[in-house]
């Protein structure tokens, strides 16, 4: 309860506010830690899945060992079994002990009560367990090509393979994949109970083959928890913020249990009153809702992503709240709201505003009358300022996220925010798990060219949304409300990645109207493939528990398992992992410094030196590789004015930075079209481009159909993620000191964030979650 002078949090005195908040914070922080069960009733197999624990598994153990050595009527095994199990909830009270230190304790106790032979005889049979697995590891593993790499070894080493208690890495890749197959797969016993291990172990296997070939991996939390005891597999939750106290900090407490089990948040602040409202209770002013966003970032400080990385979010404001011009400025200064992605919520009135140089109407939240009007323009000019100057704040149209495709649920509310990275529009309390297929993996050679294997790719999609579904049903969700609105609207995310690297394998210029005409195909493919794959599901399944409420619901409407089914995510992490570009993106360069945080210090940067390997590749089979033309490569990060690089493979190697703004805006209206959620992509402009490039990117964006726009101008912050190799800082020489030698460079071994934009900031606000 707080009490006295501390009733002004928020309100009045605003120098008091940030130190009483804090204090509130760590108070809440401290109460939301989980309470520990005094006894054990999970333990971990070594595959990493978490299982009940079973007593009965530990006697049968024993006994068989006491019969290899000795007469036994099973009442000296039944001793020694329930010693053993007073000895476990002593030793791993609160903890889930793994298989192996639970046969540590087994033989421990054996010696300690005088039973050696049968301590020995135990062993013996540990030892002949283990050749039996080893054997079976082989069959499993080794008929499965994995295309791991070094690059993408070293970013599961740091963030997912599973470690003991000293830090040590005790999973291979192919175990983590097997992991989480195993438990994933799991699902379908919900379904058919009657399902036998043999069919069960089928699914797995299909599970896994689909994760270790790299063709489609989930999100970050999926890849982190499943099975293990975290088991918390979602990436996106948007979370309601009420005007009032008691809402505010049951957000924040919801806040950082969700950053705990590894979750992304986003928020919509625009129920809040605005700054100097009169508090009738207390008779003292509202601080408005930046203020308060200041509370949350304190937490993303606090708590850290499933104990990997501080956490992301995204705070989003209406256009017509009353403190909208506060809230664009908001991030002006670096180090302020470091957490968190803002978004202006643009709606229709707006933009005709904009459009006739009009005026538009600041509308009270509470109240809902109008109390000031401005001038749209000048509001949207701020906007794009901000956004040339910053990267901040991105737009999301705000209608356009709540049509029926987006909320195909409108009778359990509007969407009023996205996850961190503006590509996942979610109800208060909604949560969303995604995956991407890495379509650069769904091609197969026609003669001397390649092209997209549409039956393999049809197979893929309909596997992928199987597995998305299942992951819900195996979810923990972190709050009961959250599990009430995951399981009640299914929500998943399948979308894409690889698409710049499936274009230079077809030899097709990202801009060209052949890539968009690709593009609306694929999308459109994939898009229609996954609702026959839910509708598929819903015939065994159900459909989806809110369809009633759902626009769906009516005759001739889809009969689907989830409420939307796909969304293109940025994939920075996973992306890494596959080995292919990023999401929709264009290559950034074909040589650049990436920025990492060092594992072992996240306050330090390492400086990564990347040349893309598909244009190494290219250069020796068409014949244009030399020195010279690599270390121009080195210098630019672009072929485009280099003259012994053909016009061909200039156009087909086009980079991020080559492209004008309006092409990337175009491409992401493509994909938008074919896309159920919405789209995470960033618009590039090189540091030369003006206000008025960024004022056209953003109408553009309005015009052609998208649910919002980020962009990034480069060098517009003092630290970034990518940058292109100059002269004057070494990178150069680092660049051409790689030439001859064999490197993996489809894969980023920046483990961090995806590249910089507004919708995915740079570390500490980038969001690991949805990546």
């Amino acid at each position: 309860m707080v009490m006295g002078s501390e009733l002004v949090l928020g309100y009045q005195i605003k120098n008091l506010f940030m130190p009483t908040a804090i204090k509130i914070t760590k108070s809440i922080l401290t109460r939301v830690m989980p309470k520990l069960s005094l006894k054990i009733v999970r333990i971990e197999k070594r595959d990493g899945r978490v299982v009940p624990f079973d007593d009965e598994k530990i006697y049968s153990a024993i006994h068989k060992a006491f019969i290899a050595v000795r007469e036994s009527d099973g009442k000296e095994v039944k001793i020694l079994t329930d010693e053993i199990g007073s000895r476990l909830n002593q030793k791993f009270a609160g903890r889930v002990p793994r298989v192996e230190q639970i046969q540590d304790l087994v033989v421990e106790t054996l010696y300690d009560k005088g039973y050696k032979d049968v301590a020995d005889a135990y062993t013996e049979y540990r030892k002949k367990r283990q050749e039996i697995r080893e054997a079976k590891y082989f069959l499993l593993y080794h008929n499965v090509k994995t295309n791991i790499t070094e690059n993408s070894f070293k970013v599961l080493e740091s963030r997912y393979l599973r470690k003991d208690e000293n830090g040590k890495v005790i999973e291979t890749p192919q175990q983590l994949f097997r992991r989480i197959a195993s438990n994933i797969a799991a699902a379908e016993k919900v379904y058919n109970p009657d399902l036998t291990d043999e069919d069960l172990f089928k699914f797995e296997e299909k599970f896994y083959r689909l994760l270790a070939s790299l063709e489609f991996l989930p999100n970050s939390p999926t890849i982190m928890n499943a099975g293990t005891p975290m088991q918390q597999l979602s990436a996106c939750f948007v979370i309601p913020v009420e005007d009032s106290m008691e809402s505010i900090f049951d957000a924040v407490k919801g806040t950082a249990i969700i950053h705990k089990s590894g979750g992304g948040t986003g928020y919509s602040f625009s129920r809040l009153r605005p700054k100097g409202d009169i508090i009738k209770t207390t008779q003292g002013v509202s601080s408005g809702p930046v203020s308060f966003m200041t509370v949350f970032d304190k937490v993303a400080d606090v708590v850290k992503q499933g104990g990997k990385r501080r956490g992301a979010m995204m705070g989003i404001l209406k256009v017509d709240h009353p403190d909208i011009l506060e809230f664009i400025s908001a991030k002006t200064e670096e180090g302020i709201l470091q957490n968190f992605n803002i978004s202006v919520a643009i709606t229709e009135e707006f933009m005709n505003a904009v459009k006739k140089g009009a005026t538009y109407k600041l509308i009270h939240p509470k109240t809902m009358q109008p109390v000031k009007e401005l001038d749209a323009c000048e509001v949207f000019d701020k906007i794009v300022r901000l956004a040339w100057q910053t990267g901040d704040p991105g737009v999301v149209f705000i209608e356009r996220m709540n049509n029926d495709r987006g909320n195909p649920t409108p009778k359990l509310g509007k969407i009023e925010s996205t996850n961190p990275c503006g590509e996942q529009p979610l109800l208060p309390n909604e949560p969303c798990n995604l995956g991407s297929i890495d379509v650069n993996k769904m091609i197969k050679k026609k003669g001397n060219k390649y092209g997209v294997d549409w039956d393999k790719l049809r197979q893929t999609v309909q596997l992928s949304v199987r597995f998305l579904d299942n992951v819900i049903e195996m979810n923990r969700y972190p709050l009961p409300e959250i599990d009430t609105m995951g399981r009640g609207n299914r929500r998943i995310g399948l979308g894409i990645m690889g698409w710049a690297d499936l274009l230079v394998n077809l030899e097709i210029p990202y801009n060209s109207k052949k890539a968009m005409e690709l593009g609306d195909k694929l999308m459109g493919f994939i898009n229609n493939e996954s609702h026959k794959a839910s509708i598929e599901l819903a015939k065994n399944r159900g459909v989806f528990p809110n369809f009633r409420d759902s626009v769906y619901d009516k005759p001739g409407g889809e009969r689907l398992r989830n409420c939307a089914i796909t969304t293109i995510a940025p994939t920075g992490t996973i992306g890494i992992i596959a080995g292919c570009s990023q999401g929709i993106e264009p290559k950034f360069a074909l040589a650049y410094v990436r920025k990492s945080r060092i594992a072992k210090n996240e306050n330090e940067w390492a400086e990564l030196v990347e040349v893309d390997k598909q244009f190494e590749n290219v250069a020796k089979r068409v014949g244009f590789y030399s020195e010279k033309v690599m270390k121009e490569v080195a210098r630019r990060g672009s072929v485009a004015h280099i003259e012994e690089v053909p016009e061909k493979w200039k156009k087909v190697f086009i980079t991020a930075h080559d492209l004008k703004p309006e092409e990337h805006v175009k491409t992401q209206a493509v994909f938008q079209k074919h896309v159920d959620n919405a789209v995470s992509k960033t618009i590039n402009f090189p540091s030369t481009a003006t206000v008025d490039d960024v004022k056209k990117a953003y109408l553009l964006a309005w015009d052609t159909g998208c649910k919002g726009i980020t962009i990034y101008r480069d060098e517009s912050k003092s630290v970034q993620v990518l940058n292109l190799a100059k002269d004057d800082d070494g990178a150069t020489a680092k660049l051409e000191n790689k030439i001859g030698v064999v490197i993996d460079t489809n894969v980023r071994t920046e483990i961090e964030t995806k590249d910089p934009s507004p919708s995915g900031e740079l570390p500490p606000g980038v969001c690991l979650t949805c990546n």
